[in-house]
């Protein structure tokens, strides 16, 4: 019997396989394939949700009963976390911040965990390191409350380089192509990273940061998105990353709002980004046919925000529309029963 059976916990769920879409596109009257892997309808609604069951598997074992998680979020991972720490029956708190959506904020404290809300930027753009301040204090008073520590843990990167990646190596059929993962902790991009040089697919591998985010470095400023960028370097990709793409707020909501308008998809913030940086791949090289985009969310978790036009006013996003002059042709989404649309 093992250690998690002796103590009553469950073993780690194996990661649902998330869908496909593929996206036909002329851009600027030229053909172009827009592959969207859509982690929404994976398990806990984003690909945080891998990152969950991985970060429970690796701390398990320290997990004490009674006293329960604390971990840093900007929402995603906070849901997945808590709905993970529901099911093995310890208590989970969410260090959060006055970005965080709140229906993600409802949907932490619908499945039992406590969220504390950090109102103090960090003076780096966001309030991530304001966070972590509160976490590691927390962690210093109680040393038997266990951080997962998503930001540092290699438990992180290795579920995507083992799952993630060559899921959508398989499903896009092994074609040639750029493969656009946005980054925040760094995680997600660093699996990925670690699967191209173990297996080496035909990939040019494209970073997505938003601009103001020191993730990937540079110089940091008000960022007004959650779950893009970050107020640090990445602890898992600490010299950076080759190539790189930045785009603004603004690219991310002008994409998000173009895809559902001609789709029928809803995806999320670093979804959106992710959209807009293709679109920007595909005029800088006639030559390269395929992106394929990770996308980490969905529509669901940003009605208050990016699909709130009273939410864009206020933040008074400005700029031209990285999807003008693309018009799509088709999509496909097997097998969720997303209806093909020839046009």
């Amino acid at each position: 019997m093992g250690r998690d059976q002796e103590r009553g916990l469950r073993p780690p769920a194996a990661p649902t396989v998330t869908p496909l879409a593929t996206v036909g596109l002329l851009v600027d009257g030229q053909p172009r394939t827009l592959l969207l892997k859509l982690e929404s309808w994976g398990e806990h609604g984003s690909v945080k949700g891998r990152t969950a069951q991985a970060l429970w598997a690796d701390v398990a074992d320290r997990v004490t009963p009674e006293v329960g998680l604390i971990e840093s979020t900007s929402g995603n991972l906070g849901v997945a976390l808590a709905a993970v720490a529901a099911s093995h029956h310890v208590p989970f708190t969410a260090v959060m911040d006055l970005r965080s959506s709140a229906v993600l904020v409802e949907a932490i404290r619908a499945h039992g965990a406590d969220v504390v809300m950090i109102d103090e930027p960090d003076g780096a753009g966001g309030y991530l390191l304001s966070r972590l301040s509160y976490v590691e204090q927390r962690v210093l008073a109680e040393p038997r409350l266990v951080w997962p520590d998503q930001y540092r843990n290699p438990a992180s990167p290795r579920v995507h380089r083992e799952t993630t990646a060559p899921e959508l190596w398989e499903q896009s059929s092994r074609r040639a192509m750029s493969v656009v993962v946005a980054v925040s902790t760094g995680g997600t991009l660093a699996g990925f990273r670690d699967f191209a040089r173990s297996v080496r697919p035909d990939w040019e591998l494209v970073a997505m940061d938003v601009v103001g985010s020191a993730a990937l470095g540079g110089a940091v400023s008000e960022r007004v998105l959650p779950g893009i960028g970050a107020s640090r370097p990445s602890e898992f990709l600490p010299h950076g990353h080759r190539p790189t793409v930045r785009v603004s707020a603004s690219d991310a909501v002008h994409a998000c709002l173009w895809l559902e308008a001609t789709t029928g998809l809803g995806v999320g913030a670093s979804s959106g980004a992710a959209i807009a940086a293709a679109m920007r791949l595909f005029r800088a090289v006639p030559a390269r046919e395929t992106v394929a985009c990770l996308c980490p969310d969905g529509a669901d978790r940003y009605q208050g925000t990016i699909y709130d036009p009273r939410w864009r006013r206020r933040q008074a996003l400005t700029g031209p529309d990285p999807c003008e002059g693309a018009e799509v042709l088709e999509v496909s989404c097997p097998p969720t029963g997303v209806e093909v649309r020839n046009r």
